[in-house]
């Protein structure tokens, strides 16, 4: 395959203004992780150090091979509601340990203690399924409170699931490591209970099911942390500490020993091409990736920049073009690329689905890159089959069995997300940009539906407009669905699993597809009803 040619003039004033703008976002992502990655603030930070204790990244930092990659998922959980508890009080991703990829979750104890709040359980609850489907092993990094008591209505049923998890993943030969370096309560504590290798730090890690104070008031005991769950009790007594560490370095050494000890070995393919780097500078997506998202951009500038030596098997390149497709690859691994042109029409959507299949057909992960306004709509549309069409692109994403991942080049509205491959068709991974808006309409295509719809009601009533209530509604609703549409709203509620800088597209891909490529990669035969 030769590369593909470009056609952009990174002196154009359209480029430049792009650029700028994209700059600008992204120096707001860098201000929000920098916030998330404060954890409970400097007070409680100073605080955890003093008592001569890592923080939960320095923690990771010396789990991983020496300057290797760490893919972080979610890290902006919880932001839309004011960011109180950052990251859900958890840092979690993937890294390598051994050379091994592991899914990684560090309690983050300088924000509530490390209690697991709502957001917590359903960012524990994603790494544990993107875990289970990429066949990873788990390391949990512990140093948690429990429950976040004030919230447990919210959290006490999903709660449970996690424990659940543990044991099946046990079952399937997956294998759980709990590092324990402090307080390990209540519900806390079934995580090293139920995982297959435990380690405790001596004099720092406590595990126990009700702390001093509730025994006290429970049973009139009077009893200390180390003496009712310290990590001596558990290693020579209990038995649920397999490995007793001397500090939490060495609880860290003893972790990477026991990776190593697996022998661990992938189930999936092995890249088979060169996996050389694009021919194009990933600095001029900043550049090419449209700041307004009324304006379109041809994605195949973006397919050049990412994918190896910027080479790309398009297929049909002439029929339904406002859906480019074709084969690539990515860090050596064969992918098929699907990215949005424009509005799908019937020809696209056809299209799409045929790819989907033909993927499936010969094991080959999908790429979903997405800026789609929708399908398109209209009387010619209508009667020349565009809900069929659309219905058959559907089908095909949702009954796909080959692994997925979308990122969210630009805008995302109506049914044009879930044909995208959008987080309710559960893609593997799912990124966004910072340019990146998602809602079932724009702020500007809401508020003139309203118009019209008030102006048709008040017709029928035979009443007049009242012009004033009517501006000030669409204002309202305009304003509201502007901020619920943006990237961190969002990532927030956990629609995407990171917002990343565009430039670093290609490592995040391809850090992805190396988990994807742990687990067996099948396509599939089956599919749904396809109306003709």
């Amino acid at each position: 395959m030769t590369p593909l040619a470009s056609r952009i003039d990174p002196r154009s004033e359209g480029f430049l203004k792009n650029r700028e703008a994209n700059l600008a976002s992204i120096e707001t992502l860098r201000e929000h992780l920098a916030k998330a990655r404060a954890g409970g603030g400097e007070k409680y930070v100073a605080r955890h150090v003093a008592r001569g204790k890592l923080l939960p990244r320095q923690r990771i930092d010396l789990l991983l091979d020496r300057d290797s990659p760490f893919l972080e998922l979610c890290p902006l959980v919880g932001m839309h509601e004011g960011g109180k508890v950052p990251g859900g009080s958890l840092v979690a991703g993937i890294g390598l340990v051994h050379g091994v990829p592991v899914m990684i979750s560090a309690s983050e104890a300088t924000v509530q203690g490390g209690a697991i709040g709502p957001w917590g359980v359903k960012k524990a609850d994603r790494i544990g399924e993107i875990a289970w489907e990429c066949r990873l092993p788990a390391i949990h990094l512990i140093e948690s409170a429990g429950a976040d008591l004030p919230n447990q209505s919210e959290i006490f049923v999903p709660g449970g699931a996690g424990f659940r998890h543990i044991t099946q993943r046990s079952e399937a030969g997956l294998p759980t490591l709990s590092l324990v370096f402090g307080s390990c309560t209540a519900g806390g504590a079934y995580i090293p209970g139920m995982s297959d290798y435990t380690v405790m730090v001596r004099e720092a890690a406590y595990m126990y099911l009700a702390g001093p104070p509730l025994v006290k008031m429970a049973l009139g005991e009077i009893v200390d942390d180390e003496t009712l769950g310290g990590a001596d009790l558990h290693s020579r007594v209990s038995g649920v500490s397999d490995y007793l560490a001397d500090s939490e370095a060495d609880a860290v050494r003893l972790g990477r020993e026991i990776v190593y000890n697996l022998g661990w070995q992938p189930s999936g393919p092995a890249p088979t091409g060169r996996g050389d780097a694009p021919v194009y500078d990933a600095d001029e997506l900043l550049g090419i990736a449209s700041a307004d998202l009324k304006v379109p951009f041809d994605a195949r500038e973006v397919i050049a920049r990412v994918v190896d030596g910027s080479r790309f098997h398009e297929f049909k390149p002439p029929y339904g073009n406002t859906l480019v497709t074709g084969w690539a690859e990515l860090g050596g691994y064969r992918v098929g690329v699907l990215a949005n042109n424009g509005v799908l029409f019937k020809e696209s959507s056809e299209k799409g689905a045929q790819f989907i299949q033909l993927c499936n057909q010969t094991n080959t992960p999908l790429l979903f890159l997405q800026n789609i306004t929708g399908f398109m709509v209209g009387k010619e549309a209508e009667a020349g089959g565009i809900i069929k069409a659309g219905a058959k692109l559907i089908n095909a994403v949702s009954n796909s069995k080959v692994p997925a991942i979308t990122v969210m080049i630009g805008g995302s509205y109506g049914a044009g997300n879930y044909a995208m491959m959008g987080r309710a068709y559960r893609p593997r991974f799912l990124f966004t940009w910072p340019n990146h808006k998602i809602a079932v309409m724009g702020s500007e295509q809401l508020a003139g539906v309203i118009d019209l719809v008030k102006r048709e009601a008040a017709a029928k009533k035979g009443q007049p407009v009242d012009e004033a209530k009517l501006g000030m509604l669409k204002q309202m609703l305009a304003g509201k669905v502007e901020h619920e549409s943006s990237c961190w709203a969002a990532t927030g509620r956990m629609f995407d699993d990171g917002v990343i800088d565009p430039r670093d597209t290609r490592a995040v891909l391809v850090q992805a597809l190396t988990a994807i490529h742990m687990a067996p990669v099948g396509g599939t035969t089956s599919w749904g009803t396809f109306r003709h």
